[in-house]
């Protein structure tokens, strides 16, 4: 599987949330424990994990983040990997809290036995994990109230957004791409409860034989299905556009491709279950309700 970076980072699907402090081990699906004390030394392994901090002004306590972590831009971007750690990297910035999104190359461990804390959040499910997740960073941090007031503004941003859709007089479908060689997401990933929000049919939900959340789709289904709505977040890693997807062999037959409803969107913003997460949704409405009124 040809798949990159951002793409990648929304599969590490998982349903706990880890957190490690001093060498011992809880685990929530909810509300962990808070730190022992407000850390100051935060390194961050997970871009969506660099987003929340920074939304929830915990920036000033960030001291580096992945090589993945490009937003905000004054986050303090190093070499360091969140796909492969590397322990001794980390633990040169003298952390107080490590946050991932995987507890990859056992981590965990490694951290615990630094009594270095460890926050693992793994790629949300839904929107309810997301604000979950960033109310965890808020008790983590000392910025509860922040983090509140953020999952506030994003709840009512997407329910004004959500609003603004009338029922469609027949199920829209769309068709989300990860990278070129269709790996897509299926309801069951935060990226598909945005579309049911709009009242979408998501075609990857009926893939045959698909037993994961981000199956691998085929160009013959794909062209079968028909989507109403094309939505590229592989504009970036994979070059991908209108054009490119219209000179695809029997593409051309399909309702999204001839009616110009091919929509390009930022990688790293379709691929991160974090604040941008409005972002994206936003301009998904803003494409479901011109096909609503073409109808």
């Amino acid at each position: 599987m040809r798949m990159h970076l951002s793409a990648a980072s929304a599969k590490l699907a998982a349903a706990l949330v880890v957190l490690v402090a001093c060498g011992t081990t809880s685990v929530s699906s909810t509300q962990p424990s808070p730190s022992p004390k407000e850390p100051h030394r935060i390194v961050s392994l997970s871009p969506t994990a660099t987003e929340m901090l920074f939304a929830i002004d915990a920036g000033p306590q960030v001291v580096a983040v992945d090589d993945q972590s490009n937003f905000p831009a004054n986050a303090p971007m190093t070499k360091l990997s969140g796909f492969t750690p590397n322990v001794e990297a980390i633990v040169a910035y003298h952390p107080d809290l490590v946050v991932a999104s995987d507890d990859t190359g056992g981590i965990v461990h490694a951290m615990g036995l630094l009594s270095i804390p460890t926050l693992i959040q793994p790629a949300a499910a839904n929107l309810e994990v997301s604000y979950s997740q960033i109310n965890q960073l808020g008790e983590a941090t000392n910025h509860v109230a922040e983090a509140q007031a953020l999952v506030k503004k994003m709840r009512a941003e997407i329910a004004a957004a959500v609003a603004q859709i009338a029922k469609p007089s027949r199920p829209l479908k769309v068709y989300h791409e990860l990278d070129d060689t269709y790996y897509s997401a299926t309801s069951k990933t935060f990226i598909g409860q945005v579309y049911q929000l709009l009242g979408l049919q998501n075609i990857a939900d009926g893939a045959t034989g698909a037993t994961s959340d981000y199956p691998q789709l085929s160009s013959e289904y794909i062209v079968s299905s028909n989507p109403d709505l094309i939505i590229l977040a592989d504009t970036n890693c994979c070059h991908q556009n209108a054009s490119t997807v219209g000179a695809r062999p029997g593409w051309s037959h399909i309702a999204a491709v001839r009616t110009g409803e091919v929509v390009g969107v930022d990688d790293d913003i379709a691929s991160r279950w974090g604040p941008r997460v409005v972002d994206f949704l936003i301009t998904v409405t803003a494409h479901v309700a011109q096909l609503e009124q073409a109808a």
